[in-house]
């Protein structure tokens, strides 16, 4: 996938480009939709598949209170790249880029820059200043100027409306299977690993990793997680705790995850932790004992939702190699 940063580095437009363009935070399967009809109506037409998006977000730049996001640019462009679009347009966004009017945007970016013959958007976005440039807008403008337009219905999963603002209340809430189902994909968080206060090993017999978290961005429900940890292109189970460690009177926000059969020095090194599970809330315990014994109970569980994690994994290969 080709990624452009800056609208004067494409040089020339795309070869019948095939665009769909938002934030997509989370990369949802709402979004996914998107991307399979984009890619799918760029090969029919033997034509560019693209993506255009904004870094940062534009609440982050709009908005007082701003927004927590549910995936970094990192993950958006991991993900957007395994969706098969071949080029990704990462516009960053301002308040000049703000009061950019719809029809200017369409027409000196969409068209005349990136060549656009086709577009792809769903049922609620709209574009330009004060999102003047809404589906009506851009079908009206696609007859104007000979570019078709599609608009994709709101998707939905078991009842469920597939949305960012919905994932981030679910996330919030701690509730990462009903996250799963709208993602994907299990939620993660990611980072390097950072030094701690080395408890959970010389005290307490379970060494962590620790990543630190920012309250100002989008945090899990604090409390106890079974994991899966992926380090150096391997996965292992695990069990996280994201808060405070009230036991011991920490004012940090940490994910501390202790990773099962594993030993290795990996301070400073990029950790990726899927949550699939929250176990329970933070407890202050009377002491180093009492926190080390629920640890243990809370390893038993998490081995016992691992497992059941690998056999859904299994039934699902199963079932389609039968296909």
């Amino acid at each position: 996938m080709e990624i452009y940063t800056d609208l004067s580095a494409i040089r020339q437009p795309f070869v019948r480009a095939h665009v769909t363009i938002g934030n997509f935070d989370g990369v949802h399967l709402g979004h996914q939709k998107l991307f399979d009809h984009v890619v799918a109506r760029a090969r029919q037409d033997q034509g560019t598949s693209v993506a255009v998006t904004f870094d940062p977000h534009p609440l982050k730049v709009l908005s007082p209170k701003g927004i927590r996001l549910i995936s970094t640019t990192e993950q958006k462009i991991e993900l957007i790249e395994r969706a098969g679009i071949e080029a990704l347009v990462i516009i960053p966004f301002s308040r000049e880029v703000a009061v950019t009017t719809a029809e200017d945007f369409v027409d000196q970016v969409l068209l005349k820059r990136l060549g656009m013959c086709d577009l792809v958007v769903g049922y609620d976005y709209a574009m330009g200043k004060g999102r003047q440039g809404d589906t009506d807008f851009l079908h009206r403008r696609g007859a104007e100027k000979g570019f078709s337009v599609l608009v994709m219905p709101a998707h939905f999963e078991q009842g469920q409306l597939v949305s960012s603002s919905r994932i981030r209340e679910l996330v919030a809430a701690g509730k990462m299977r009903d996250v799963r189902r709208l993602l994907g994909r299990y939620y993660q968080i990611r980072g390097d690993v950072q030094w701690g206060r080395q408890r959970g090993g010389k005290l307490l017999g379970f060494p962590t990793a620790n990543l630190n978290l920012s309250e100002e961005d989008l945090c899990p429900k604090r409390g106890v997680y079974v994991t899966q940890v992926t380090y150096d292109g391997r996965q292992y189970g695990g069990v996280s705790n994201i808060g405070y460690n009230p036991t011991f009177g920490d004012t940090s926000l940490v994910a501390e995850t202790h990773i099962f059969d594993f030993n290795a020095d990996i301070y400073g090194r990029p950790l990726k932790i899927n949550l699939l599970r929250h176990l329970r809330g933070e407890i202050t315990f009377d002491g180093p004992d009492a926190l080390a014994n629920q640890i243990r109970r809370d390893i038993q569980v998490a081995h016992k939702v691992l497992a059941k994690e690998r056999q859904r994994k299994l039934i699902g290969y199963q079932a389609a190699e039968a296909r």
